[in-house]
C-alpha cells in the first residue's frame, strides 16, 4: 500500500515509518519540518500529491503539562489539525489511523477501560485528543488509543529513569497511578496492521502488564541491572511541585477488541523493556 505518516520525526512516528517499510509498503513520512499539519492548505496539497491509501496520523502536541497552559495551541495541533488530515484523506479516498490516548478517560473506573467506555478527559491534553477522535470518521477510520509510551527515539520515561538513576541514589515515583506501558516499536507494528487490514473504529493497543509508575520504575531498574530498592513510592497529592495537568489514576486500557477479533496481543511490557534497555546501552 501507499502509506503517509504524519509526525514521522517523533517517538512513535519514526517507528511507524520503520514498521510500514518492513511490511513492504511504499511510505512517505512527513516530519514537523516537512509539513505543518495546522495549515489546512498545506495538508490538502501534500495528501493530494502523495495520494496514499492510508494515513497514519501521529503528529500531535503531547506535552501534557504545557497543553494545560495553552489550550488554544493544544486544540489546534491535536483536534483542528486532525480534521485537516481527515478531510484531505476523504478527498483522495484514503483512510486515517489516528493515534489517541488514555487521557480521554477520567481514571476513576475500578477496572480496565474498554473501547466503548464513556470518555471524560480531565486535562486540556485529553480534551484536545478526544476532539481529534471526533474529527475523524469512525465508520471509515481507525482510532488507536495507546498509553505510557516509551521507545528508542525521543524523550520518554525509560530514558528519564535511567538518567536519574545515573545522577542520584534515590528515585521517587507515584504509586497511585496505574497503566499499561506501551513500547513504540510494538505499538507501531500493530497500528500498521490495523490500518492496512482496514480495522475501523476505536481500538486499545498497549503492551500487557498493569503497573504503577513506582512499579514500572523498579522494573526499569531491574532491566538495567540497578537495585530496585533505590526506588521509593510517593502519592500524587504529595508531589512537589504538583503537576499542572491532572493524570488519570487508572490508565489501564483493556485491549478488548483485539481479543474479541482474535488478534495477537502485544507482549508483556517487560519483553520490549529489556530489548529497549539493551538497545539504549549499545547506542
Amino acid at each position: 500500500m501507499k502509506i503517509v505518516v504524519t509526525g514521522a520525526g517523533g517517538q512513535l512516528g519514526r517507528e511507524l515509518v520503520d514498521a510500514a517499510v518492513a511490511g513492504g509498503h511504499e511510505v512517505r513520512g512527513f516530519t514537523r519540518a516537512d509539513l505543518d499539519v495546522t495549515d489546512e492548505a498545506a495538508v490538502r496539497s501534500a495528501i493530494a500529491s502523495e495520494r496514499p491509501e492510508v494515513i497514519l496520523h501521529a503528529a500531535a502536541w503531547t506535552a501534557v503539562d504545557a497543553c494545560e497552559s495553552d489550550p488554544t495551541k493544544a486544540q489546534l495541533f491535536n483536534a483542528t489539525a486532525t480534521g485537516h488530515v481527515a478531510r484531505a484523506a476523504r478527498a483522495v479516498g484514503a483512510r486515517v489511523a489516528y493515534v489517541s490516548t488514555d487521557y480521554v478517560f477520567d481514571g476513576t473506573k475500578s477496572t480496565p477501560y474498554i473501547e466503548s467506555d464513556a470518555t471524560n478527559p480531565q486535562s486540556v491534553y485529553g480534551a484536545s485528543k478526544l476532539a481529534g477522535e471526533h474529527a475523524v470518521d469512525h465508520d471509515i477510520d481507525s482510532i488507536v488509543r495507546i498509553s505510557w509510551v516509551c521507545g528508542f527515539h525521543g524523550a520518554n520515561m525509560v530514558k528519564t529513569i535511567l538518567r536519574i538513576a545515573a545522577q542520584q541514589e534515590t528515585l521517587t515515583f507515584v504509586d497511585d497511578q496505574i497503566g499499561h506501558p506501551t513500547f513504540a516499536d510494538d505499538a507501531a507494528r500493530m497500528i500498521v496492521k490495523l490500518a492496512v487490514d482496514d480495522h475501523r473504529g476505536v481500538w486499545h493497543v498497549t503492551n500487557q502488564g498493569a503497573v504503577s509508575w513506582y512499579e514500572f520504575t523498579r522494573e526499569v531498574m531491574l532491566a538495567a541491572g540497578h537495585d530496585p530498592e533505590r526506588v521509593k513510592p510517593v502519592k500524587t497529592r504529595d508531589l512537589v511541585p504538583p503537576r499542572p495537568a491532572a493524570r488519570p489514576a487508572n490508565s489501564v486500557l483493556e485491549n478488548k477488541r483485539m481479543r474479541d477479533e482474535g488478534l495477537t496481543l502485544l507482549d508483556d511490557f517487560r519483553v520490549p523493556l529489556a530489548r529497549l534497555v539493551t538497545r539504549l546501552r549499545n547506542a
